[in-house]
């Protein structure tokens, strides 16, 4: 559950800096991390940006 919601918050570029992200999902910024990892590691897209300090799934890579 909390993977798919964090996929849903970076789909929409909302999760905000990891810390963020752990405060609105009532976990901790380790375990956000944690997800993260696992959802690249299943094949998802999800990046930080530094330029809007939240996650976001990259789906289309420039050439």
């Amino acid at each position: 559950m909390v993977k798919a919601r964090l996929l849903r918050m970076a789909a929409m570029k909302s999760t905000g800096s990891p810390s963020d992200a752990a405060k609105k999902l009532d976990i901790s910024e380790r375990s956000v991390k944690r997800f993260i990892g696992e959802l690249r590691r299943e094949g998802q897209p999800i990046r930080f940006s530094y330029t809007i300090r939240s996650y976001v799934i990259m789906r289309d890579f420039p050439d």
